[in-house]
Order: structure tokens, then C-alpha cells, then sequence
């Protein structure tokens, strides 16, 4: 495609995106100008640079946070804890698994970024009890350690909750990206438990991938999943989910690369398939991969509200 075509390509999304979305949405025109101009590439700094200055800087008021907290033996098995300062106990806690293409990434990008500790201050000053996890990475720890992980981080969460003033009995589970394979994977797989029917009152994945042989995998993914295809529909979360009961909020961005949008249609219709009922399915407006989750904790809050109601109703 040349510069003049791709230049009309993204005048005409804007254009589109603009007439949608200019009466309803809390993003600043300016804003959703830079990230029709990012497009659908996933790019975290760039991303970033456009929603840190909207973000907090620590120390965070009234909130309590507890860093590095181990809970395994690995070296990337540790979590952080954000507890608000006042509000009854026990609250529901949110646990977030970030995303990094299976190989990257961490609960924090830097030591002193913004991100996603947003997600956390959110968390807590909604009420809840926040718990920010990190895990190991491929191609070190290829299939299935992440989602060993995942399961040592509930089975934590569960025995510690009530020192942290949280409910283990309202435990929800989101990630993003990688994260949320990792987490639909925790849900879809039983087998993977350490805690009585997997802990979790609901799950929440954003911009996922759930079913691995409807899409090419690239070689982020092949160095967890591992190279063999007739592996990869038992590895993947689609069916196990359909036959999983739990509530489920599932959402992709606008701006999402093709394949993100593709597997969020994929879960959303075989969701609608169980006998508890459809998932919470949620597309949003002018969003990318990145920026659905770095703006958390702004003004736009078209999925935190989203999340806010999931989490007080279940549904």
C-alpha cells in the first residue's frame, strides 16, 4: 500500500470515527487523533507517552500499596497489593495479569511508570482490594507456566484475602492481551486449580486470544504455545470456556488489530451458546490495544463502568 493510500486509510477511519463517537465519548478529540494516527499497531510507548501525563504519580493518596509480594518460588512470582485506606471490609478484590506477547511485559512497565498501577488505584478507589501479578515468561517457560502461574497467584490471593481485608469469595480475575489468554485459559481449564471450583466470582479479558487454530500464530506465540498445531486446540480456551459457567466480561478495541476483533466476535458468539447465558461483550470506541487499559483510572471510564457493574451484579 503507498503513503498517499495509507494516508486516505486513516483520514477515512477517522472521519468514520469521528461522526460515531464526537456527541457520546469522554476522549479528547486530541487524543483520538494520536491514536488514529498510531492505528492498529500495538505501541506501548508511543501509547503511553499520550495517557502518562494523565495518570498519578506516587505517592498515591490514600491508598496502601505493598510491593514485590511473593507468591512462588519462581522469580517473577510476585504481586503487588493495593488496598484502600478507608472503606468497609471484606471488598471484592481484582486481580490483573498484564499482557506482553507471552515473552515481555511485567505488573509494571518501569520502576516508575504509571502503568498498571492505574488499573490498581482504580481498583482501590472503587472499593476493591487490587492485586497486580506478574509471572514467567516464554520462551524460558514455555506452555503451561503462565497459567500455573495464574493459579498460584488466586491460590494466593484466597489464603491471604482476609489480612488484606478482601472477600475470597468475590475474587475477579482480568487480564490483557497475553494476560487474558492466560486468564481464559485458567477459566477454561480445570485441571489447573488450586482452589476449590478456580475461586473467582467472574472473569474479565480484554483483546485476548481464545481459539488458536483460527488465526496464524506468530513467533511470540509458538514460543509458548509451542510449534505443533495438533497441539494447539486442547491448548486452546474456546471450548472451555463455552462449557465454564462463571460470568464473563469480554471486550476488544476499536482499533484492535484485525485478529483481536476477530477472536473477541469468536468467544462472544460461543459464549451466548452456554446455558448461564451470553458474556458482558464490550467494543470500544476509538480504543487501541494499548489504550483501552492505559486509560484506566482518566476520565474515560467506558470500561471501568463496564467492569464497576460486571463486578456489583455478576453479569
Amino acid at each position: 500500500m503507498t503513503l498517499t493510500k495509507v494516508a486516505l486509510t486513516i483520514v477515512a477511519t477517522a472521519l468514520t470515527l469521528t461522526a460515531a463517537h464526537a456527541q457520546q465519548s469522554p476522549m479528547p478529540d486530541d487524543i483520538a487523533w494520536k491514536l488514529i494516527e498510531i492505528g492498529r499497531a500495538i505501541d506501548p510507548p508511543k501509547t503511553a507517552a499520550i495517557y502518562a501525563p494523565l495518570q498519578a504519580r506516587e505517592p498515591y493518596a490514600e491508598v496502601k500499596v505493598q510491593r514485590d509480594v511473593r507468591y512462588g518460588t519462581a522469580e517473577r512470582n510476585l504481586l503487588d497489593v493495593f488496598t484502600p485506606d478507608s472503606a468497609a471490609a471484606p471488598r471484592p478484590i481484582l486481580i490483573f495479569v498484564h499482557g506482553g506477547a507471552f515473552i515481555g511485559g511485567n505488573k509494571r512497565t518501569t520502576p516508575d511508570s504509571p502503568f498498571y498501577d492505574n488499573i490498581m488505584l482504580w481498583a482501590a478507589r472503587s472499593g476493591f482490594v487490587g492485586v497486580n501479578i506478574t509471572y514467567r515468561l516464554a520462551p524460558k517457560f514455555p506452555w503451561p507456566a503462565g497459567v500455573e502461574d495464574v493459579a498460584s497467584a488466586v491460590q494466593w490471593v484466597a489464603a491471604h484475602a482476609a489480612e488484606n481485608g478482601g472477600d475470597p469469595s468475590r475474587v475477579y480475575l482480568m487480564g490483557h492481551s497475553a494476560g487474558a489468554v492466560h486468564v481464559a485459559t485458567y477459566v477454561a481449564h480445570p485441571e489447573f486449580h488450586k482452589v476449590g471450583g478456580g475461586g473467582l466470582a467472574g472473569a474479565i479479558m480484554v483483546s485476548g486470544v481464545y481459539d488458536l487454530t483460527a488465526t496464524p500464530l506468530g513467533d511470540q506465540e509458538m514460543a509458548y504455545f509451542g510449534t505443533d498445531p495438533s497441539r494447539f486446540k486442547e491448548r486452546s480456551a474456546l471450548s472451555g470456556l463455552q462449557a465454564q459457567p462463571l460470568p464473563l466480561l469480554i471486550a476488544s478495541a476499536e482499533l484492535d488489530p484485525p485478529r483481536f476483533v476477530e477472536q473477541f466476535e469468536l468467544l462472544k458468539q460461543a459464549a451466548c451458546k452456554r446455558p448461564s447465558g451470553c458474556a458482558r461483550a464490550v467494543m470500544l470506541p476509538q480504543h487501541s490495544h494499548m489504550s483501552e487499559v492505559y486509560a484506566i483510572n482518566t476520565g474515560d471510564d467506558r470500561l471501568t463502568r463496564e467492569i464497576l457493574e460486571f463486578m456489583q451484579t455478576g453479569k
